[in-house]
């Protein structure tokens, strides 16, 4: 009669296993794993990993296929031992699933996590945090057409328009008469999830016609070769095509450069993330992700590249639009490459800026600046009277000021802007997380 019984008792042990098995994180292959974005995963992941590997100084990297398309294994010395790191470059989507289900120890993203991304993690970390959300570098994605193209410039709108298919010929736009080719990263991709989310919005959909890509070099290939081509792709990967300016609102038009992109100005720049599980995260990617963030791993990013967070300071060309007393205000002042921006209300920073506080501290030490030299310009969307911008944009400049001020750097001049000056569409969050800033200048020598 026991005997009977035996079979059910081996079922059930069976389906506690497999249940525990489902439930325990998965191993990792290798001894760390990078999932997510082609944008990040195709160069740059590959470039840092193997600095990262190379500092010890212990024995060359090796890189090499696995055999899979757009994954790399990469192999060396940290801290004494053998490494292996796995860069797997699927899409942005694709990572965060590795990294929920325990496959991946680093998300690579080219899109800020979603909301629901954020809430099936919570349990574990929150990807919001500083602990867990990294910004690597600054792309700027860059909208790509044939050299021999004569349309130099396209709003935001317009864009839109194109890529929906209500625009079909050139020849509506200024330029030859002829029919208008679409090329377009795949769903998987978070260059297309920003593209998707800053032109099409909720307005327009993506003609059918559009030819779809895994890679953004392979995208800006074929668009290099056909006159009637447009596409867009990373900073990165513009190779042979022409890259055009492009307006977002009343605003100018910009092309994708080193400032307009690194101080987020250029209406398609953005940030490029990789995310780790909080506590979780092992002490191989901890180190891993300082060496990033750090002055060295960010000259890696510039080289592949892409824009780099370590600032510089640089002359920017001023528009024709730009207003005398700007111009009187900043005659003897040069740009640093970057601009802080506020994550809630008007002068709580970001991740990006908190981390950002310390690089333009590190720049005064390495160029012997003293807070003189320095002069922080505040910026407001734009508001229902003048007063009340001027007086958004100066907190918002004394709020950067206060932060240096806890780091060693006191005293530092400021003002505000107000609501002149925009880089983008007024109102709503894009405008109020845009239009909102803090621009720093440094004394020219």
């Amino acid at each position: 009669m026991k005997q009977s019984h035996l079979p059910m008792a081996r079922h059930r042990i069976w389906v506690w296993f497999l249940a525990l098995t489902l439930w325990l994180p998965q191993t990792h292959a290798e001894d760390m794993e990078i999932h997510g974005s082609n944008t990040i995963g195709a160069t740059l992941a590959p470039m840092l990993v193997e600095g990262f590997l190379a500092r010890q100084g212990t024995g060359p990297v090796r890189v090499r296929s696995n055999g899979k398309d757009n994954e790399k294994v990469l192999t060396g010395k940290h801290a004494g031992a053998t490494v292996r790191a796995l860069v797997a470059a699927h899409g942005s989507s694709t990572g965060f699933r590795a990294l929920n289900n325990g496959t991946a120890n680093i998300w690579a993203s080219s899109r800020p996590a979603k909301a629901q991304e954020v809430a099936e993690m919570a349990g574990r970390a929150n990807l919001n945090d500083l602990d867990s959300e990294h910004v690597i570098a600054i792309d700027g994605l860059a909208v790509l057409v044939h050299p021999s193209n004569p349309v130099s410039q396209l709003s935001i709108e317009t864009l839109g328009r194109i890529f929906a298919g209500e625009i079909r010929n050139w020849s509506e736009l200024g330029g030859d008469n002829q029919t208008i080719h679409l090329y377009a990263r795949d769903d998987r991709s978070g260059t297309w999830d920003t593209f998707r989310t800053l032109v099409l919005g909720k307005a327009y959909t993506l003609a059918s016609s559009a030819r779809r890509y895994e890679s953004n070099d392979r995208l800006s290939d074929d668009v290099s070769r056909d006159p009637s081509g447009i596409g867009f792709a990373g900073l990165a990967s513009v190779r042979d095509s022409k890259v055009l300016a492009i307006s977002d609102g009343d605003a100018p038009a910009l092309k994708p450069n080193q400032l307009t992109v690194a101080s987020e100005d250029y209406p398609l720049a953005r940030r490029l993330f990789m995310y780790t599980p909080g506590k979780a995260t092992t002490p191989l990617a901890a180190s891993f992700i300082d060496f990033v963030l750090g002055e060295e791993g960010q000259a890696i990013v510039s080289r592949s590249g892409f824009i780099s967070q370590n600032p510089i300071a640089v002359k920017p060309e001023l528009d024709n639009s730009t207003p005398q007393t700007f111009r009187r205000l900043t005659e003897n002042y040069q740009r640093l490459t970057v601009n802080f921006r506020f994550s809630e209300g008007r002068t709580r920073l970001d991740n990006k800026a908190r981390r950002d506080l310390k690089r333009v501290s590190d720049f005064m030490s390495r160029n012997n600046r003293s807070p003189d030299d320095i002069m922080l310009i505040g910026f407001a969307d734009q508001q229902s009277n003048e007063l009340r911008a001027q007086m958004i944009s100066e907190l918002r400049a004394l709020s950067v000021r206060k932060a240096l001020s806890d780091l060693g750097v006191g005293d530092i001049a400021y003002t505000g802007y107000g609501h002149y000056m925009p880089v983008g569409m007024a109102g709503g969050d894009s405008g109020q997380q845009r239009n909102g800033r803090v621009e720093v200048w440094v004394r020219s020598r």
